[in-house]
């Protein structure tokens, strides 16, 4: 019997692990490259020389002039760079031993992360597991606890398979508060305010992207950004945090209804701010209004989890469901007061190549918002709003082969036991929130990637730090940053040093092009960069006829006006080949007939161009 005892107690402290170090970023120096840590926590890893690490833009100041007490306090004004995050190598750290202050980076960050009193960032160890990985646990990370946590960062450079689940539930921004008891002996509902002086006697809101310095900020029911708001007079519920979808609004009330209320509102969804490469923690939902002691706090939103690996399977022999979750928290139930409202769901980046679940130990993959609290007793009072869905991102196609991804939107609480439920759920459809194929970042280091409009093309140019098996470069194009197309491809210098590359683009689209960087390894695997957009202001109109032509037929070239003395004219065929080029006078003339072109049948890109000028027009040859 004692043996048994100690092997029961030895799996129950082995039941989670955390695998991750963390510290709250002060300040970037040295060209972006040195960062100055505090609260630094290396209970489960080290910050060591040579180790990857993320840093990450966990909230900023995007509140901006919606601070005032009215309907639309909590509102974004700029996302600035909320959410953002960078992978880099740590080249140095002080002091060598013990705790550190200071972490160089081997290169320069590409972004600009804010440090100010409404912001804060944090860098994060990415736990190299090593080629092939089996867990032995469950996997967690550090709860959030207002300057670092809320992350797990796992890599395996080949294959990772999991025995075990790995769970971000609610360690994601913190829920609000209950109220203090206040009752002021009426049985009338008052429109609550937005904002409060720290009056306790409405309740806390959720925490969000933005992080508060004015007390005033952080009570009654105005939405704190993706935080639900806090319930108010009388027994209003708290409102659902919100990630990528919204969170719902609070319960009406004690007395209340639609136009006089203090319920909390829902906190913002996120998702036209969400991308492989900005990323947010679930919000946390408000607390409840109380006078009888029985709200409930809001739930706290879920995580972010960033797996990176070739393969991604689960073992034969688990004999269940393995899961892969960063689930919201599903508020308490409260008794005769208003209620919590529930977290939203977290976020999910897998950056994985290929899966492959067995049918004996299936894979779930969750973001789902939390509920809002139910108020159990017998009269009127509020439930809590529920939390929005999360987001889930597959750098490849969503796995369906005994794999089911969910971000399901919380489901609003109930004002009594059997009663009606005035509290929203969740905001838009439910599994919105997933993902294929997505850009991720690069799993080398990018240290920059732009590009610029010159006459004729645009050019490309990126920087890399520490190549590693990367084996070339694809440079891709798109008018509406959804299709992309190769424009050309690039050897990579596979080195430990800084690379610079170059690549024209000489057929770019009239206005905006997107472009991003594929990197592409030795083993086929290949990653997106972030996307970036070059403005090309080709104004040249004309036309090319006849199209199709033969061989044997004069090609005319039509110009809608006069563009001056002379136009360089350039033939390409299908391969990006230049076939012919001449240079045309237009001395008072808008159309030229050019003959003897020896030009086999075939699809041609003819182009024209001056100093500030390039269009370009598709020619057949039958």
């Amino acid at each position: 019997m004692r043996l048994a005892f100690i092997l029961f107690l030895f799996s129950f402290t082995i039941k989670a692990q955390t695998l991750n170090a963390y510290a709250k970023v002060t300040a970037i120096s040295g060209a972006k490259t040195t960062l100055t840590v505090t609260n630094v926590n290396e209970t489960s890893h080290t910050f060591t020389v040579g180790g990857q690490v993320v840093i990450m833009q966990m909230q900023d100041d995007v509140i901006g002039t919606n601070t005032t007490n009215i309907a639309a306090f909590g509102n974004l004004s700029s996302i600035a760079n909320a959410g953002i995050y960078e992978i880099r190598t740590i080249s140095a750290r002080s002091p060598a031993t013990g705790t550190p202050t200071n972490i160089t980076l081997s290169s320069g960050l590409t972004n600009t992360f804010n440090t100010g009193a409404n912001s804060s960032v944090q860098v994060i160890t990415l736990r190299n597991l090593g080629a092939n990985y089996t867990t032995t646990a469950n996997i967690t990370g550090l709860t959030w606890d207002g300057n670092v946590g809320g992350v797990i960062a796992v890599e395996a450079t080949n294959t990772l398979t999991l025995n075990h689940s790995i769970n971000a539930d609610a360690i994601g921004f913190r829920g609000g508060a209950v109220s203090s008891n206040y009752y002021d002996g009426t049985t009338v509902c008052t429109a609550g305010p937005f904002t409060s002086s720290l009056s306790t006697t409405n309740a806390f809101k959720g925490e969000g992207i933005y992080k508060p310095t004015n007390n005033d900020f952080k009570i009654a029911r105005g939405k704190l950004l993706n935080g639900g708001g806090g319930g108010g007079m009388i027994n209003s519920g708290g409102a659902g945090g919100g990630n990528y979808s919204a969170g719902g609004d609070g319960g009406l009330g004690w007395s209340c209804n639609s136009t006089t209320t203090s319920r909390g509102i829902g906190g913002l969804g996120l998702s036209a701010s969400i991308s492989g490469t900005r990323l947010f923690m679930g919000g946390g939902g408000g607390g409840g209004q109380q006078n009888n002691s029985g709200s409930t706090n809001g739930g706290n939103g879920g995580g972010i989890i960033l797996i990176k690996s070739s393969v991604l399977k689960t073992s034969t022999t688990c004999g269940s469901a393995v899961k892969i979750t960063a689930n919201g928290q599903t508020a308490a139930n409260g008794g005769n007061d208003g209620a919590g409202g529930g977290g939203a769901g977290g976020s999910i980046v897998l950056q994985v190549n290929t899966f492959s679940i067995t049918n004996t130990c299936t894979l779930a993959i969750n973001a789902n918002g939390g509920n809002g609290g139910n108020c159990t007793d017998g009269g009127q009072h509020a439930g809590g709003g529920g939390g929005g869905q999360g987001v889930v991102i597959f750098s490849v196609a969503q796995p369906t082969v005994n794999a089911v991804t969910t971000t399901t939107n919380g489901i609003g609480g109930r004002d009594y036991a059997s009663g009606p439920v005035t509290a929203g759920s969740g905001g838009g459809s439910s599994n919105s929130g997933i993902f294929s194929s997505t850009a991720n970042p690069l799993p080398i280091e990018l240290v920059s990637f732009d590009g610029e409009a010159i006459p004729n093309l645009v050019q490309l140019h990126w920087v890399t730090a520490t190549e590693i098996n990367n084996d070339y470069f694809v440079v891709e194009r798109s008018k509406d940053a959804i299709t992309f197309n190769e424009v050309g491809t690039m050897k990579a210098n596979n080195t430990i040093t800084t690379s610079s590359y170059q690549l024209n683009d000489v057929k770019p689209y009239r206005g905006t092009n997107y472009y991003r960087l594929k990197q592409i390894d030795f083993d086929g695997t290949y990653t997106y960069s972030h996307i970036i957009t070059v403005e090309f202001n080709d104004a040249i109109e004309f036309s090319v006829y006849p199209n199709p032509k033969t061989p044997q037929q004069s090609l005319v070239i039509s110009l809608d006006k006069d563009y001056g003395v002379s136009m360089n004219l350039s033939i390409y065929d299908v391969t990006g080949k230049q076939v012919h080029e001449q240079i045309l006078d237009l001395s008072n003339k808008n159309e030229i007939v050019l003959d003897n072109f020896n030009l086999a049948s075939g699809i041609y890109v003819v182009r024209l161009s001056n100093d500030d000028l390039n269009a370009t027009q598709k020619l057949v040859i039958e």
